[in-house]
């Protein structure tokens, strides 16, 4: 229900960092899901399966591997995947660093491999170092610090 009003009724443009919640949104009809944790390469079958049943599945990537797990693993036609390059922008959590110069290499790869069967979507970056701030400036320091590196990384 929370999901339902969050969007507005769309049931649209969610993200979950579970595939159970996956699973659990899209049998409530949701059917534009963001798996917002990196692809785990043991469970590529189960996301294959959330791919192929809504109009849009994604994923984030963080790894040369991950990517080739998806083009190893086709989508049936009319289908590809969607996905998110996943930056770390200070919290150590997951993702590339975008002052890795690997990070770039990674995006072109995505963007330019078989746009056919993946797509790069855009970037994504998640402030959980800021889980630990007591005060607000503590927060938009952050948010400010994430968004620069977020920009310096998609203009360079």
């Amino acid at each position: 229900e929370g999901a339902e009003l969050a969007t507005g009724g769309t049931r649209r443009g969610i993200a979950v960092s579970t595939l159970a919640e996956a699973r659990f949104f899209a049998a409530g009809g949701f059917d534009d899901i963001l798996y917002a944790y990196p692809l785990p390469g043991g469970r590529l079958e189960e996301c294959a399966a959330l791919a192929q049943r809504l109009r849009a599945f994604q994923l984030l990537l963080d790894s040369p591997q991950a990517l080739d797990l998806l083009r190893q693993r086709p989508l049936p036609a009319g289908k590809r995947w969607l996905v998110w390059l996943k930056l770390d922008c200070g919290n150590g959590r997951a993702g590339v660093r975008p002052t890795d110069p690997d990070a770039l290499a990674l995006a072109r790869a995505i963007a330019q491999g078989a746009p056919e069967e993946v797509t790069l979507v855009g970037v994504y970056a998640h402030c959980g170092d800021t889980y630990g701030c007591r005060d607000v400036p503590a927060i938009q320091a952050i948010a400010r610090a994430t968004t620069a590196a977020v920009l310096d990384f998609v203009t360079a």
